[in-house]
């Protein structure tokens, strides 16, 4: 992102570099926090990747440095930039480390949550829907369809749970966390399921 940036606009200074990043909400969709900047601006100098360009000081203010690419930075922005086009990697997503473990909530719960996670998806996208114009407005038409897949991820997310929430009501997937069940007894189901961790020890 921060590469990117700065082949757009250089030569550019760290505080535009974060003003603009915190108008495109970044820390929400991409793994840049806009209180990083100047830690990675370092860090990518250190590296060849940047040089400054000159020092400017308006009004009293600090002094900001101007950055631009280096060749060898130019070179690697681009070799970034295609590897993210043509690889796939799968999203962290917390809520599949959550998921992972949803036999440990009892059925009614895990039913309750998976609904009202779709709830929440779905009021986003309506949100999405209701206010695209006013997001995108003065903005590329490209940035209007990275919030489109977004919006599209959302949907499909709240049908999918809506799905498993019926299949979970309807009484498939064993060994839930069912109340009236005790501890013990549960924690051996999900070991018959799943095996005994220590008996993979064993075979080790």
């Amino acid at each position: 992102m921060i590469m990117g940036l700065i082949s757009y606009l250089q030569p550019v200074h760290g505080y535009d570099i974060r003003k603009e990043l915190t108008s495109w909400n970044v820390e929400s969709w991409a793994n840049v926090q806009p209180g990083s900047i100047y830690h990675a601006l370092r860090k990518l100098t250190e590296e060849g990747l940047l040089e400054p360009v000159d020092t400017e000081q308006v009004d009293g203010r600090p002094a900001r440095t101007r950055y631009q690419l280096t060749k060898a930075g130019e070179v690697e922005y681009q070799a970034m930039l295609r590897r993210y086009w043509w690889e796939y990697s799968e999203p962290v997503d917390p809520f599949q480390a959550a998921f992972a473990f949803l036999p440990s909530l009892p059925r009614p719960e895990a039913v309750g949550a998976l609904r009202a996670r779709a709830r929440l998806l779905n009021d986003w996208v309506a949100t999405y829907r209701d206010s695209i114009d006013e997001w995108v407005a003065d903005k590329p038409p490209h940035v209007g369809w990275q919030l489109e897949l977004t919006a599209v991820r959302a949907e499909a997310e709240a049908r999918w749970c809506q799905d498993v929430a019926a299949r979970v009501e309807a009484g498939e997937g064993a060994h839930f966390n069912e109340g009236g069940q005790s501890p013990d007894a549960w924690r051996a189901a999900i070991r018959e399921q799943f095996g005994d961790p220590q008996d993979d020890e064993d075979e080790i």
